[in-house]
This record gives structure tokens, C-alpha cells and sequence, in this order.
């Protein structure tokens, strides 16, 4: 059994002073006590760690190379695709898990304990299909393996370029398939699941209701009747137009009355939503994924965050496409986000409980750990010990307690702060970087030099 003493502890029930934690083999949390007993451990601050819901791992090789200008005058979401598509032609499997162990790296160490793997690169240039037909997702797992990651496997559903039915082309073809080759790739991936930790879980993700149609994800729900479900909707107002031309709703709407909407599902994005939407989504108790910062790169728009939550709406937190992971700016730019759309500050926040940060992070914690169907989110015996530790010598915490050390951290201060991080109990991140830090950095520097130099 490990043991990690703390000087303060953020329990489901407040802050409590002078705890320590007792860790099962199993990576549970066997019991909280009072004491300052000799542990394995001690730290200053000890908080649950987030989930990180959405990511496309790959486009962390391409961060930055999407910042210029191209021909068109009104650059969006839709040409930063263009460029993501032309990456995609000089990536193998190699590049793929040495791309994925650099991003949960990265992920541990700004304090996420777990990651979600939105993953749709299934095939090689032009649709070439590999031997093994979910090599790909295997890169990622193994990936997940060496860093010590809780992880989630959503493999995606993508079979056909938009709602008007037509082919895939171009890059698009590394994601394609039909109903049968996506059953017979989950097929794969369950039969391989015993060879993985116990907290590993599989999920399902229907890409879109562009490239998903109403059978296919049909088809998703049947494959995975006790997974996660994720899928993007109304992330751009182009996709909102097109969706209405072709469903005669909008994607929120479709989604909530044609699917069996629970607390299973996470909508990613949801950036655009009508008032009807807002309160009917809150009442799905399906989460919302939102990416701050992907959403703010790409010109998104802003999710009405403080009106679903208010409605009892639940969020987590993603990193989408990479371009910069760090957990207190994901949710810095949410809030910050509101007061801009707004002009008023101090949004998400509740009456008896005024803290900014805190409440943030809390919803982001309890959301998250909900939306990729992992038992964590919370300190206390019986959950996962998902756990994140900040160093109190900080200058920018030196000396504060409780929530205020939640404010400054999501509000005044970066992710330098993480000393230490548990997934499941194994202890990944010493002293603020990842336990095998040398290896994956050496391996992610050779591959992205490379990548970088086709690109």
C-alpha cells in the first residue's frame, strides 16, 4: 500500500488539513486519515486530477504550422483543415506513437491524470489498410502504457465527406470506413483489451452527423453498449448550416431527438446552441467537451458556459488539437472567454461558493472523469487515485491556502506549479516532469525533425 501525506487535501466534502492517503495495489483509494504519520510521500497541496476528454494526439506534430495566411482572405476553421490534411500524407505508425507518448507526457505533466484519444487516423496514406487493422489504435495504447496514462480509447466512425453522402478523398481516406470495417476494427480492439491495465476503458466516437449517418452511429451505440460515446456537434456555423439544410435541425437538436442521449455521452464542442438546447443538453446529464483553447485558435466561437451550468449542465475539459496543452489555460480561456462575450467578470461561479478556480475546477473534474467513464474526479476511498500534487514553495501560491491557491493557479499562474502526478496510483510525474521524460522527448525530437523537414 502507498501512503501520500499532504498538508492540505481538496476532498468531495472541502479542504481538510493534515491528511494522508492510503493507495491500494489496485490503484484505489483505500482510506483517508487524519494524521502526520511517516508516509511515501508528502506534499503541500494534493487535488483529483482532471481527465483530459478530447484529443487528436497527431496534430500536436503540427502546432504552428497553421499560423499563416493562405490564399483566402477569411481564414477559419475550415482552411486550418486543409493544412491538417496535407500532414496527414508523410505520417506512419512509428510517428503516430512517438507523437501520442510526447502528448501524454505532456498531459501528466500539467497535472491531467487521464486522456481521452478522439482517434481517427486508422489507415495509411490514401486509405491504404495495414495488416493489422487497428495498428494504429494499438500505437496509441501502447504509447499510454509506457507513460502511465489512464486512458480511453474512442476509436471514431467516419464514412463519408459531408451530409450530402459524397466520397472521401484526400487525407480524409486515412480515417474511412464503412459499417463492417469499423465493426471488425472494434471487433480487434476488444479482443486485445485483457492484454491492458485494469483502468483502460474502450469507448466509441461517431465523428460527426457530417461524416457519421443516423445508421452508423446506430451502429456505434450497438458495438459499445457500455462504453463512452463522444461525437462533435456544432463546433463551426458552417456545420450548423449544412446540418439544417440536410436534417431540417440543427446538430444539438438532431442529436438530442433522434439518439438515446445520456450520461454516457459527451457532445464535444457544442460551441453553438439555442436556448432550447441549452436547457434540454443540461437535462440529458450527457457531458459537454469543451477546448478552450482549440476553440480560441480556431475562431470558434464561445460555448454559453455559464447559462448550461447554470441549468445543471456538466462540462469537461479537452486539448483537442494540441497546440498548446496546459490544464490552467484550458480553463483560464473558458472563463475569460465569458467575461469578454460579456463584459463582467467572475462568471462561473455559484453563490455559495464564490471561488472562481475552484469552482472551474471542480466542474472540469467531476465532468471529465464522468465523460471518458473513469472512476475519478474525486479524493475519497473507493475511487481511482487519480491525484495531483502543486509545489506550496511556488512563489505564486507561496503562502496561500485553500481556494485561494485554486485562483491563482487557473487565473495567475501556468502549470509549473505540478509537482507530482498519480494515474491509478502509479507515480508518473516527480519533482514536475514525467518519470521517462529523456526517452520520449529523445524519440518525439527525431520524429518531429523529420516530420517538420517533409512538411
Amino acid at each position: 500500500m502507498k501512503t501520500i501525506a499532504a498538508e492540505q487535501a481538496l476532498l468531495p466534502t472541502g479542504w481538510r488539513n493534515d491528511v494522508t492517503i492510503r493507495i491500494n495495489d489496485d490503484g484505489h483509494i483505500a482510506d483517508i486519515i487524519d494524521t502526520e504519520a511517516p508516509a511515501d510521500h508528502r506534499v503541500g497541496v494534493i487535488l483529483p486530477a482532471l481527465s483530459n476528454v478530447h484529443s487528436h494526439s497527431f496534430q500536436r506534430a503540427m502546432a504552428g504550422l497553421a499560423e499563416q495566411r493562405g490564399p483566402n482572405p477569411i481564414d477559419d476553421f475550415w482552411t486550418w483543415r486543409n493544412v491538417m490534411y496535407h500532414f496527414l500524407d508523410v505520417l506512419t505508425p512509428d510517428d503516430i506513437e512517438d507523437i501520442a507518448a510526447l502528448v501524454q507526457l505532456e498531459m501528466l505533466e500539467a497535472g491531467y491524470a487521464s486522456q481521452g484519444e478522439f482517434h481517427y487516423v486508422h489507415h495509411g496514406p490514401d486509405g491504404a489498410r495495414y495488416h493489422q487493422i487497428d495498428e494504429t489504435s494499438q500505437r496509441h495504447l501502447h504509447a499510454a502504457r509506457k507513460t502511465g496514462i489512464g486512458y480511453t480509447h474512442l476509436p471514431v466512425l467516419y464514412s463519408q465527406a459531408g451530409l450530402d453522402g459524397r466520397a472521401l478523398e484526400g487525407g480524409q481516406r486515412r480515417f474511412g470506413n464503412d459499417l463492417d470495417g469499423f465493426a471488425a476494427l472494434y471487433a480487434a480492439l476488444e479482443a486485445s483489451w485483457p492484454d491492458h491495465p485494469d483502468d483502460f476503458a474502450l469507448g466509441v466516437a461517431p465523428h460527426s452527423l457530417r461524416a457519421a449517418t443516423k445508421e452508423g452511429i446506430e451502429t456505434c451505440l450497438a458495438l459499445a453498449p457500455n462504453g463512452p460515446i463522444h461525437i462533435h456537434a456544432a463546433e463551426q456555423e458552417a456545420e450548423i448550416s449544412e446540418v439544417v439544410a440536410a436534417l431540417n435541425a440543427r446538430p444539438v437538436r438532431w442529436i438530442l431527438d433522434h439518439m438515446p442521449v445520456d450520461e454516457r455521452w459527451c457532445l464535444i464542442h457544442a460551441t453553438h446552441l439555442d436556448t432550447s438546447e441549452i436547457d434540454d443538453l443540461a437535462a440529458s446529464h450527457a457531458v459537454v467537451g469543451l477546448c478552450p483553447i482549440t476553440e480560441a485558435n480556431l475562431g470558434d466561437g464561445i460555448f454559453p458556459a455559464a447559462s448550461f451550468m447554470a441549468k445543471g449542465g456538466e462540462i469537461g475539459i479537452g486539448s483537442d488539437s494540441n497546440v498548446n496543452i496546459s490544464l490552467s489555460e484550458e480553463l483560464r480561456v473558458l472563463e475569460t472567454s465569458q467575461r469578454l462575450r460579456d463584459r463582467r467578470r467572475v462568471i462561473l461561479t455559484r453563490e455559495n461558493a464564490p471561488s472562481n478556480g475552484r469552482m472551474l475546477y471542480e466542474a472540469a473534474a467531476t465532468g471529465g472523469a464522468k465523460a471518458i467513464g473513469r472512476n475519478s474526479g474525486r479524493i475519497e476511498p473507493g475511487a481511482l487515485a487519480d491525484l495531483v500534487a502543486l509545489d506550496t514553495r511556488h512563489l505564486d501560491i507561496i503562502g496561500l491556502k485553500g481556494d485561494r491557491i485554486l485562483d491563482s493557479w487557473v487565473f495567475a499562474s501556468t502549470d509549473d506549479l505540478v509537482c507530482d502526478v498519480w494515474s491509478a496510483g502509479r507515480h508518473v510525474v516527480t519533482d514536475g516532469k514525467h518519470i521517462h521524460r529523456a526517452e520520449i522527448a529523445s524519440k518525439f525530437a527525431a520524429t518531429i525533425r523529420r516530420l517538420r523537414a517533409a512538411f
